[in-house]
Order: structure tokens, then C-alpha cells, then sequence
């Protein structure tokens, strides 16, 4: 995210029976393995608009879409989300958000519509996922919004911490929290989400890491490190930022990657 300071680990409440919900601990043995390095190739290079400050990135019916937030620092940025094109990098807007009041964050698509995430308004946006026509809000647990995916059955959520937390998309109560973890304990910043064949793939804020995250236990069983393109997109554009954005398409199994005001799209290959 666009935050400069580091968030604590932040407690929830379920909302709706006043029950805590809490995560487990996680195993810090001397004999736990190390999360495996991830490698890969690149496939593909596409053109990125180098004014999109990157919140959220999926594919959806084929269509790869991006979701953007806007901050006086930058004020070419703005609050929206819609369809790229990979010709030109430029994203067509579906719905876009009065920057003023709000900074967009991640979306999702889920049963026929569209869920978006703000950062420190705790309200969510629902839209139809065919007309983009905003049908309602929601509120959520966490003090902040960042990524948002889904495995198919609840709303993914992340908000700066290590937590992870799972919302029933039909009240928007709190199912569960896990928190991410690996043999040195929990992993903070944890941002831009995908899930990707059972398993929840994760940037690390201000690092240029992927995490590979088991979705039962939050423990990370790769990282993917891509320092390399993070110094190729700085020497193509100096402006260029954190790395911010996971997209799969299940049907052609391409992934891509971007970053906050990168001017490149990178298809990938992870090769274990």
C-alpha cells in the first residue's frame, strides 16, 4: 500500500453474536522447514499505465481488470477500477470513486457481482457484476482495507497485518482470520491477493516478494522474490513503486504481475 509506517497485528470481533474469533499460533520449531523458493520465467511483457497506483489485479471472463487508488502525492491518480488493455496499459473504467472521499482498494467478483474494498472508510461497494451499477455496501471488521480475492465460497480480505480474514459474502460476518506465517512467526504487510489452485498467493508490502500461502493454516510454503524486475521497471521509468498486483486467468492458467506506476504488465510462470 501507499502507507509509510508498518501495522501492528490487529484484533477482530465476529460481528455477528459477539463471539471472539481468534487464529492460531503458529509452529516456530527448530525443525520447521524454511518456505521454498519459488522461481520463473517470464512469458510475456505488456505496457502499463504508469499513472495507475495498483490496489487490486484479477481476471475475470477472460478480461484482465484493475483496481486503483488515489493520493495527493500523486495527482494524476484516481479511485477506480475497470478492464485493461493490455494493448495500451490503460485501464477502461467500470465504476470510479469520488477521490475525495474515498481510496479504492481491492475488488473481487463473486455470484454476479463486484466487491470493492476502500482503505480507512471501513465501507465496501457492491456492484452488478454485468451492468457495474452499484446495488449496496458493507461494512467490515478490520481497521483497514488492501487485497481482496476469493476461493469461491467467501470474500478474501487483507488489511496490512498478518491477518487474513474470510467474510460470508451473504451478511458479511466474520468467519475466520488466519494468520500468515513462517518458521520466524508471523508475516506482516501482507497486500494484493490471489488464489491460485487452492492455494492464496500474497505481495508483501514494500518488498518485492510473492507468498505461496497454505489457506487452512496461513503457513507460507514459497516465496517468489522479484527484485530483478523491480530494478528493470526503475530503469524504465524512475517513477515507478511497490510491486502490487496478482492476476490469474483459470482458463488459459496465465498469471501476471505489475506493480504501483510500473510501466510494464509482466506475464509469468512460476516453474515449482
Amino acid at each position: 500500500m501507499h502507507r509509510l509506517f508498518l501495522i501492528c497485528i490487529v484484533s477482530f470481533l465476529s460481528c455477528s453474536c459477539g463471539t471472539s474469533v481468534t487464529r492460531e499460533t503458529p509452529s516456530s520449531s527448530p525443525g520447521a522447514a524454511e518456505p521454498a523458493t519459488l522461481s520463473f520465467t517470464v512469458v510475456n511483457l505488456f505496457p502499463h499505465d504508469t499513472s495507475s497506483f495498483t490496489e487490486g489485479f484479477l481476471v475475470h471472463e477472460g478480461q484482465l481488470y484493475e483496481s486503483t487508488g488515489h493520493t495527493e502525492e500523486y495527482p494524476d491518480s484516481r479511485s477506480l477500477f475497470g478492464v485493461v488493455d493490455l494493448k495500451t496499459g490503460k485501464i477502461q473504467p467500470k465504476v470510479e470513486l469520488d477521490k475525495n472521499k474515498f481510496f479504492g482498494e481491492g475488488i473481487s467478483f463473486l455470484n454476479g457481482k463486484v466487491y470493492q474494498l476502500t482503505y480507512t472508510e471501513k465501507i465496501g461497494f457492491i456492484y452488478d457484476a454485468r451492468t457495474f451499477k452499484k446495488i449496496g455496501e458493507f461494512g467490515f471488521p478490520s481497521k483497514e482495507g488492501w487485497g481482496m480475492t476469493t476461493d469461491g465460497s467467501y470474500l478474501i480480505m487483507s488489511d496490512g497485518s498478518s491477518n487474513i480474514s474470510y467474510l460470508d459474502p451473504s451478511n458479511f460476518r466474520l468467519v475466520k482470520i488466519v494468520g500468515v506465517n513462517d518458521i520466524n512467526g508471523y508475516a506482516n504487510n501482507i497486500n494484493e491477493l490471489e488464489f491460485i489452485d487452492g492455494y492464496i498467493y500474497a505481495n508483501q508490502y514494500q518488498t518485492n516478494n510473492i507468498l505461496k500461502i497454505d489457506p487452512e493454516s496461513g503457513k507460507i510454503l514459497g516465496k517468489a522474490n522479484f527484485d530483478n524486475l523491480k530494478t528493470e521497471v526503475k530503469n524504465k521509468y524512475s517513477g515507478a513503486i511497490d510491486m502490487n498486483g496478482i492476476a490469474y486467468d483459470s482458463a488459459t492458467r496465465k498469471i501476471y504481475i505489475t506493480g504501483k506506476k510500473w510501466p510494464t504488465i509482466y506475464e509469468i510462470k512460476f516453474n515449482n
